[in-house]
């Protein structure tokens, strides 16, 4: 293997509501004993689930298999009503992990139902956000992801709303939407675009950096939806070979020449900088930014009051005053330093 060069895309890898949905849990791990329970897996990326997995985490694929009193986060995907409702009920201590991004559309979606919209959802079937997202009015909403699912909706006698999964990218959403809107001219869609700000400026940096390169390494888990979209738009972009892949260990060993790299909004950084090492590219680095990413999600309310009880706490019993202690810096602290802290505990 010898590659000569690589190109680095930025933005890049974690974006602001998996930051907080990482945090989130491991505050979750650092407090309550063995075990905590996640409904789904917190983010779509084996790495971090394996890291929460060896730090006794125990996700499930129903909340029945969560005992009484148990902690239990819900996944940064979104869960349906019943589901939040389900974890509540067991009496244990929940923290809804929701993407705020997420929460949005389910708003958008009680929303527009109750004015009896009927709700045409373009997003990805079996996919954790869009099963969320259609339990939040099953009986107003059809879902779609191809120009042939929307030819086959019925003409609706309610007025149509169109909404979005958010991890889709702008390929797999404009030539559906246009088709929505064909078919429905009157269509209502929300001011602000549901497709995820940190999925958009992945893909464009993406974009900057594909023309130059010979091979474009996508690194993220396979059942990340804006992980395979970046692969699915190196393609289209023309890149001569695409890899995605989990970790440096699935690198082929005949790359040669210029070498791009981008990571899904699930992989942490930690896993960029493996592969970048195990390519050793003889004229190094260059990082290429097309913006950037100062948006951020402060974690779930229930756990900043954890947050705070804890400070008072320790302060308390450090003989320190309350009042002149000040408080903990969420944003300061990045989910992939948490994330790599984790593996040494």
């Amino acid at each position: 293997m010898t590659v000569q060069k690589v190109l680095l895309a930025s933005p890049r890898g974690f974006c602001a509501g998996v930051e907080m949905a990482i945090k989130a849990l491991a505050w979750m791990v650092r407090t309550f004993d063995e075990p905590v329970y996640c409904y789904h897996e917190i983010v779509h990326n084996k790495i971090v689930v394996d890291r929460f997995i060896s730090q006794g985490v125990i996700f499930v694929d129903s909340i029945d298999e969560v005992p009484n009193g148990a902690p239990i986060m819900l996944s940064a995907h979104g869960s349906a009503p019943e589901v939040v409702s389900a974890a509540r009920s067991k009496g244990s201590y929940v923290v809804d992990a929701v993407c705020p991004l997420v929460t949005k559309v389910h708003h958008e979606v009680k929303t527009r139902a109750a004015k009896g919209y009927h709700i045409v959802y373009v997003g990805h079937e079996g996919h954790e956000e869009a099963v969320g997202t259609m339990a939040v009015a099953p009986l107003a909403i059809s879902r779609v992801e191809s120009v042939d699912e929307v030819n086959a909706l019925p003409e609706f006698d309610a007025p149509v709303a169109m909404l979005a999964q958010t991890t889709l990218s702008h390929r797999e959403w404009n030539e559906v939407a246009v088709q929505v809107r064909n078919r429905f001219p009157n269509v209502w869609t929300p001011g602000r675009s549901d497709l995820c700000f940190a999925t958009t400026n992945r893909q464009t940096a993406l974009m900057s950096i594909a023309p130059r390169v010979q091979t474009f390494i996508v690194i993220g888990s396979s059942n990340s939806s804006n992980t395979r979209a970046l692969e699915q738009l190196a393609h289209e972009a023309g890149c001569e070979r695409v890899l995605r892949i989990n970790s440096a260990s699935e690198l082929p060993n005949d790359l040669d020449g210029i070498v791009g790299i981008t990571a899904g909004a699930s992989a942490p950084e930690e896993l960029v900088e493996q592969v970048i090492h195990a390519l050793s590219p003889i004229d190094g680095v260059e990082e290429v930014f097309v913006t950037d990413e100062d948006e951020y999600f402060p974690p779930p309310r229930n756990i900043r009051e954890l947050q705070a009880a804890i400070d008072i706490a320790i302060t308390a019993m450090c003989g320190a005053s309350i009042l002149n202690t000040p408080g903990m810096d969420d944003r300061a602290l990045a989910a992939s330093a948490v994330l790599e802290a984790l593996s040494f505990s």
